[in-house]
């Protein structure tokens, strides 16, 4: 009787000891190993048994005809389970639509998912198609926060012909990133304006997650793609929700990572995954199952190989020894002639150390002049002496032209720590020069070699060395003997403009004269460019981030990149549209034609950005005041002005409302559709000097430029109500698609 009870409590603890080893290979055995043709591998399972746990539970779905996996008991379609090892899985997600005829909104449908323990691999990227559409999608990560991106996609031409296939850049087809870790999202799309002008070939817009590499634009897909319902997408998972190190404590009985698997250390959760050590494979999550790579079958040895539990030794054949035991080179023999093969080898290399050191000096120093010879050439150098050369240019404009060594040792060798801003053309860098001065380093961006970056490089080179204006940032030289052509500016340090309007704790500060004075500075420069310049200049890229603000708050234009030089007999120049939305010019945007009202309109933004606090273009506002400049007039006709302007301007002890007026109906003649309508930059400096002149008149208090010092003193010093607290009301929001749609570069053939 003993006995039995004896060998009854062995069984039960061996069966307790396997049950908590988790499944293994026999126990699998007979559950299903796939669904259709889509294999179904542990933690993932059919039926009770089979999986880990109620969230690997898969569904065969079998109504169809064609059995279909379907994840837990949803109607998400799997179509992809072979990545165990990486611990992702492949799905079908809906495909959003928005679609318009001739009397409006047609039909729409919505593509959401929403998960509990699974997440969105940030592989996978977010797919916007259509001419008049702005896509966006939320999504939820942990701790219930929300995050937001998306993309803008116009076609600029009611021809579908002269929209390039394969080419997902912002023409017909967008695509942007995810964030990492989003566990559900929503797709939400719109349109401008209703697809008009082009239903017969492009009635909707379409918005999707797709996993990489499994969608190619065509132009095609701007009329057909209504037909496809679900495109493919990667979720990423993991085990429980606590990483390697609580998991293997809290529950080392059903802990999965065990024998030859290991804990993936670098993964932090939530949850943790399993691999196969170095020199095993298998399923890491099935108890035994990574077994031993057989290394010597693949022919990783150069003489003999041994195989080992995990790994492999090289060994040199017999005779031989020494090598590398990881690929079996290098075996000598054990008995060599040495003095012999030693004397012979040292007078050899003596001779062809002598011979390869002058081959090498000589090569070295011709290949370091061919190398910066084509790199002058290759960065526009030739292109620059015309320029300069054709345009009369003094000795005293010209700039200076550094050496390679000089920046290195300015900037550290471009050590990431002197980075002081990055923009649509390249990454600046602070530096000091061997003479002290504190200097900006523009490297341009190295994407490709296009002609037209090149005449973009040249042309910021040539009208900034044309320009000597105390509100124009000083170009001081440039440098062309390195792979990315290099600009050296005078060293701005008080931040853009847009830092001051846009950033709260600086805004209190920013007291309506110093917003006036930058006003009256910027217009200043902009009349000296367009009509006291040796050849007018059209900036065609105003606004709050290219003007920078020194100590004493004047304001200086940056950034000429997209310039444009206006021949003396010439009034319009038709060119490719370019510029930021939110501060392109309607007419130049419909007519293709630049002028110099263009740089009106875009300062006519710039005004009502002063006065109200806000950004130009923001997706967060209400639907009627997403667009600014639009929100503006409407509220000036209406007598609402000042529901418009900052609030904490209108608090700001002494101001006239007058003035706030009078810089309104300015700001409101400078935003006149038709360019004829809008004053000269010259007509706007003048009646905002008036303005300033008035100010300083009635408040003795604010100091004109003559006095800088004191001037200073005054606008560093304003007092602030620290009991006074500021919102312009706006949303605020650092998602990706707020920033790309108000800074977003139109280009319009």
């Amino acid at each position: 009787m003993k006995l039995r009870m004896l060998l009854a409590a062995k069984l039960v603890v061996i069966v307790v000891a396997m049950a908590s080893l988790g499944p293994s290979k026999a126990q699998l055995e007979p559950c299903e190993t796939s669904c259709g043709n889509v294999s179904i591998e542990f933690p993932f399972g059919l039926r009770e048994g089979c999986y880990h746990s109620p969230d690997f539970r898969v569904t065969c779905d079998q109504s169809s005809g064609q059995p279909i996996p379907l994840f837990r008991d949803s109607n998400v379609v799997i179509t992809n389970m072979s990545t165990i090892q990486e611990s992702e899985l492949e799905i079908k997600a809906f495909v959003a639509s928005d679609c318009y005829n001739a009397t409006g909104p047609a039909e729409n449908t919505i593509s959401s998912l929403n998960l509990s323990d699974f997440r969105i691999s940030s592989k996978n990227v977010f797919v916007a198609i259509g001419c008049d559409t702005g896509a966006r999608i939320r999504g939820r990560r942990e701790k219930g926060y929300w995050d937001s991106t998306g993309c803008i996609t116009t076609c600029g031409s009611n021809n579908s012909s002269d929209i390039p296939s394969a080419s997902c850049s912002g023409v017909g087809c967008c695509q942007v990133a995810i964030p990492k870790g989003m566990s559900s999202f929503q797709i939400l799309l719109q349109s401008y304006n209703n697809h008009r002008n082009m239903l017969d070939f492009n009635p909707c817009s379409y918005g999707f997650m797709v996993a990489p590499g499994k969608y190619n634009f065509s132009t095609n897909d701007l009329r057909d793609f209504g037909s496809v319902e679900k495109m493919p997408m990667l979720l990423e998972w993991a085990i429980g929700t606590e990483i390697c190190e609580e998991a293997r404590k809290n529950s080392s009985s059903n802990f999965l990572c065990n024998g030859n698997s290991e804990c993936v250390e670098e993964y932090g959760g939530p949850g943790y995954r399993c691999r196969c050590k170095d020199g095993y494979q298998g399923n890491p999550y099935i108890h035994n199952n990574c077994t031993n790579i057989n290394e010597c079958e693949r022919g990783v040895c150069k003489h003999d190989c041994v195989d080992n539990d995990g790994g492999y030794e090289c060994r040199c054949p017999k005779g031989f020894s020494g090598g590398d035991k990881k690929d079996g080179t290098g075996c000598i023999p054990d008995k060599l002639l040495v003095t012999q093969i030693v004397l012979g080898t040292f007078a050899a290399a003596v001779f062809l150390l002598i011979f390869v050191a002058w081959l090498y000096l000589g090569l070295k120093k011709r290949k370091l002049i061919m190398l910066k010879e084509k790199f002058f050439r290759q960065n526009g150098g030739i292109m620059l002496q015309q320029r300069i050369s054709g345009e009369g240019s003094s000795h005293h404009d010209q700039a200076k032209v550094f050496t390679v060594e000089e920046l290195q040792r300015a900037t550290n060798n471009y050590d990431e720590t002197r980075i002081i801003g990055k923009g649509g053309y390249g990454t600046v860098y602070k530096g000091v020069l061997s003479d002290k001065r504190t200097v900006a380093i523009k490297k341009s961006k190295l994407v490709d070699q296009t002609e037209s970056q090149i005449e973009q490089f040249v042309n910021e080179v040539v009208i900034l060395s044309q320009i000597n204006h105390r509100n124009v940032v000083k170009l001081i030289g440039c440098c062309l003997e390195t792979e990315i052509p290099l600009l050296v500016y005078e060293f701005i340090s008080n931040g853009t403009l847009s830092d001051h309007i846009h950033n709260e704790s600086r805004s209190l500060a920013f007291t309506w004269d110093i917003r006036l004075k930058i006003a009256t500075g910027t217009a200043g420069a902009l009349s000296y460019l367009h009509s006291a310049a040796s050849v007018p200049i059209i900036h065609r890229d105003i606004k709050p981030t290219n003007i920078l603000v020194d100590d004493d708050y004047v304001a200086k234009i940056a950034d000429f990149g997209a310039s444009k030089l206006i021949p003396m007999d010439q009034t319009e120049l038709a060119t490719m549209v370019q510029g930021t939305l939110g501060y392109l010019d309607p007419e130049y945007l419909q007519t293709n034609q630049l002028t110099d009202k263009s740089d009106v309109y875009s300062f006519g933004v710039l005004l009502v950005e002063l006065l109200s606090g806000k950004k130009a273009l923001s997706f967060d506002r209400p639907e009627n005041e997403r667009n600014l400049a639009m929100y503006f007039l409407s509220s000036l006709k209406e007598g609402r002005v000042f529901e418009v302007v900052s609030e904490h301007l209108l608090l700001n002890e002494g101001i006239i409302p007058s003035e706030i007026i009078n810089v309104s109906r300015l700001a409101e003649r400078c935003l006149h559709v038709k360019g004829d309508e809008r004053p000269t930059m010259k007509e706007v400096a003048m009646e905002l000097e008036g303005i300033l002149a008035s100010m300083i008149e009635k408040h003795p208090w604010v100091q004109t430029t003559s006095n800088e010092e004191e001037s200073e003193y005054f606008l560093k010093h304003v007092p602030i109500d620290h009991d006074f607290e500021f919102t312009d009301g706006a949303k605020a929001s650092s998602s990706t698609f707020d920033s790309m749609s108000s800074d977003t570069i139109i280009t319009n053939c």
